[in-house]
């Protein structure tokens, strides 16, 4: 089974579209670094946390050698904050892992690295596929999404999932 490394903005951005609980029934193992867990997912209410833990996340607390690693890349990496850091070591140092994040400086850097990188229109195709979420549910959060002023995609490619959802909910 593959690791998924998330970050705190694609959890923040399937909780905004109603699809946080479907993730986990992806066969992956999704795993948070701890300090990302605690100070990001402030919008995500306790309950909702608690049942993503129910569901299979694990929250990790990184062994100082890759806290030193993490720190390394935000000093040398200002774009970043130092939580992506923690994502991106774990992700770096967990063999067949794949990074999920939304941020671009921090996809950048993976990409350079050669870690495998996704977002949330990966998790959008991949709910489609391997899962039997409604296509007017995923259609709602796409249109949310390209409502949400605070959720970043590529322009084009969200416009192409949303037309081809529309066309399967008709």
């Amino acid at each position: 089974m593959r690791i998924i490394i998330s970050d705190s903005s694609c959890l923040i951005d399937l909780h905004k579209g109603g699809l946080l609980r479907d993730i986990f029934s992806l066969p992956f193992q999704f795993v948070i670094p701890q300090p990302l867990y605690k100070d990001e997912l402030l919008s995500i209410p306790e309950e909702e946390k608690e049942v993503m833990i129910s569901l299979g996340m694990e929250v990790i607390v990184l062994p100082g050698e890759q806290v030193g690693m993490a720190q390394t890349y935000y000093n040398e990496n200002r774009k970043l904050k130092l939580n992506d850091c923690f994502a991106l070591v774990l992700a770096e140092t967990t063999e067949d892992s794949i990074l999920f994040t939304a941020d671009y400086p921090l996809r950048q850097l993976a990409d350079s690295k050669n870690i495998e990188t996704h977002g949330i229109l990966w998790a959008i195709d991949v709910l489609e596929e391997h899962t039997d979420v409604p296509a007017q549910t995923l259609l709602d959060a796409l249109l949310g999404y390209e409502r949400d002023p605070l959720v970043w995609l590529p322009e084009e490619e969200l416009k192409t999932r949303i037309k081809r959802l529309r066309k399967m909910c008709r």
